[in-house]
């Protein structure tokens, strides 16, 4: 068992090796590539099920080279494997193979580099997952996010990809460096890099304005990653112009891994010594909520598809925050959800895009008015995954949002409720009202946005031409990712599972009793203390409006123009040139508010602990 966590990262490290080496000598046979790499891809998602299965019972521990703690002293470095953790690393790898199956037949040509990119992508993810070091945490992100850049300015021969991938590794660059030196500063206080020894050592002396710092800088970086406002800028500008595929892996779960480090850091390393649990809470509820309503009102506005789905994410990278800041297992356990249905249903909404990019030369909704309707197969499954983005029963977005949305009731927060009902309402109206003009004809043509139609026509070099049919290994995959999503949200127990599997995550004592001592807890304390999860009342009644209020707002968007609005109530041209002002593309711009962003956040830091 203990072998399989140091597989699932060795095995796509070293594939990614022989691709390259082996490329020129296959030449022309680039199918033997791709085979490789989606087999990799699977071979990796199974054996990462095998841990997640087996670390029910239990957390599991692997020491590189056998070093082990000695009196609490770590001096290697590990693997630790929880449920969770686990299960994420397995729905990166879904997400890779789905990807890679649908790149098969949708690039005409493409280069070795690709799969080894693809594949060393997979590799960062997992041990970002897996790893026990928080220097390592680090390490496996960078090597993610160097991979990221070089996959987003994949067609280098234009501006658009040259640009998008710019502002993604300057911004990221500057996140990775500030949790750098939160490392440092950690690291200078404690001798440690183990994230169960600096979680001993920081609890034992709690207060320390220094270890507050630290956290600020190390988090600081995560919400670069999970494109957080207002760190999110780089997101939208790499959404449009990366590879299909690619951004299939940037919203499905490179955004959420982002999160998980926090909420790893937090309860693996600094929960017990900071303190302050409720003001910290509130600090990231405000944060969340905040990301989750200017995601969707940029969503709901944005003609360009694969952008409209960046916002989209952007919106629900809050709402995940959100259940992560309410620091209770059944909040923790709906986000956890929430992110499994939400990459499953994105992915599928990602490489719909892809085929209208494939077949139709445009992801310009303006310009792609009636014009999918020969795509049938792709309308009804892109029409299902905006339902299902729109929490419709039994997708498992409707559990993980519920289970927020109960735990904040529970707790005297039920007016965050409406706040994600109606950030749901507009990112899912704005992806139905794309699915009923695109695929089925409705409504008025929208009027062409001379801007939006420059940056929907950087995508037309994708593929070389446009095709008279949709390969099945195109198909497939999308169908598959929404048939997923659903079964997800039919699974028998799910709840008491994956709230069980959250209590463990916050544990903090038990997390370094596996670590440290090598125990085996199978029952942390405080399960007893986790809330019920089931389909409520209220969970049905939110997903109902949800979804009325989604085909409402499709609705409204399709036939606007005949809608009798009194003059002076007409959007303003320039309130729209305002709102694409703050998503300028420039890359000063976005430094500017990411340095005013840490400064506030740190001024709030410092209150908190005052």
């Amino acid at each position: 068992m203990d072998q399989l966590l140091a597989l699932v990262v060795a095995v796509p490290l070293l594939s990614a090796a022989a691709v390259i080496a082996l490329g020129p000598l296959l030449g022309s046979r680039r199918r033997a590539l791709d085979a490789v790499a989606i087999g990799v891809a699977g071979v990796v998602a199974v054996l990462l099920f095998v841990i997640m299965i087996r670390t029910a019972g239990g957390d599991e521990v692997y020491w590189f080279a056998g070093f082990r703690p000695s009196h609490g002293v770590v001096i290697g470095i590990d693997f630790e494997a929880q449920p969770l953790s686990a299960g994420l690393a397995c729905l990166a790898a879904v997400l890779v193979t789905a990807a890679m199956t649908f790149s098969w037949r949708y690039f005409e040509r493409v280069g070795g580099y690709y799969h080894a990119l693809m594949l060393t992508f997979l590799a960062g993810m997992t041990g970002f997952c897996l790893t026990g070091d928080i220097f390592d945490l680090f390490v496996w992100f960078e090597l993610m996010g160097v991979a990221a850049y070089a996959l987003t300015a994949y067609r280098p021969e234009e501006r658009g990809p040259i640009q998008g991938a710019l502002n993604f590794a300057i911004t990221n660059s500057i996140g990775a460096y500030l949790s750098l030196s939160g490392i440092a500063l950690i690291y200078g206080r404690t001798g440690a890099l183990n994230m169960a020894q600096i979680g001993v050592a920081v609890e034992g002396h709690p207060g320390d304005r220094l270890v507050v710092v630290a956290f600020l800088l190390i988090i600081a970086g995560l919400l670069v990653k999970s494109a957080i406002v207002p760190f999110h800028f780089w997101l939208a500008d790499a959404h449009a112009v990366a590879p299909t595929p690619v951004c299939v892996l940037f919203s499905g779960v490179m955004v959420e891994l982002g999160l998980y480090g926090i909420a790893r850091v937090y309860w693996s390393v600094f929960g017990l010594g900071l303190g302050h649990r409720v003001a910290f809470g509130h600090v990231f509820l405000a944060m969340g909520l905040l990301t989750a309503v200017v995601g969707a009102v940029y969503c709901v506005r944005e003609r360009h598809i694969k952008r409209m789905l960046a916002f989209s994410t952007i919106s629900h990278a809050g709402m995940f925050l959100t259940g992560f800041a309410l620091l209770t297992p059944l909040g923790l356990a709906g986000s956890a959800v929430y992110v499994i249905g939400h990459a499953l249903v994105k992915g599928a909404l990602f490489l719909g895009a892809g085929i209208v990019l494939h077949r139709l030369r445009s992801v310009n909704e303006s310009y792609l008015h009636g014009r999918g309707r020969g795509l049938r197969v792709t309308g009804v499954v892109f029409t299902l995954a905006g339902l299902g983005l729109a929490n419709l029963p039994p997708f498992a977005t409707f559990l993980g949002e519920g289970w927020v949305e109960d735990s904040a009731s529970a707790h005297g927060l039920g007016w965050i409720t409406a706040v994600l009902i109606a950030c749901t309402i507009l990112t899912g109206g704005a992806v139905l009202r794309v699915a009923g003009g695109v695929f089925y004809g409705l409504g008025d043509p929208p009027a062409e946005d001379p801007e939006m139609a420059r940056e929907a026509a950087e995508e037309t070099s994708e593929t070389d031409a446009g095709k008279r049919r949709t390969p099945l290994s195109m198909l497939v995959p999308a169908t598959a990712l929404t048939a997923a999503a659903i079964a997800i949200g039919l699974v028998g127990r799910l709840g008491p599972l994956v709230e069980a599997a959250a209590v463990r995550f916050t544990d903090q004592a038990a997390y370094n009793a596996t670590v440290l001592h090598g125990a085996v807890v199978a029952h942390p304390a405080g399960l007893h203390a986790a809330e019920p999860t089931g389909v409520t009342s209220s969970a049905l009644l939110a997903s109902a409006g949800s979804v009325a209020g989604a085909l409402a707002v499709a609705l409204l968007g399709l036939y606007w123009r005949r809608v009798p609005v009194p003059r002076g109530y007409r959007p303003s041209p320039r309130a729209a040139a305002l709102a694409r002002g703050f998503q300028s593309g420039v890359i000063n711009d976005y430094v500017t508010w990411l340095v005013l962003g840490l400064a506030c956040l740190g001024g709030v830091f410092a209150l908190i602990v005052g």
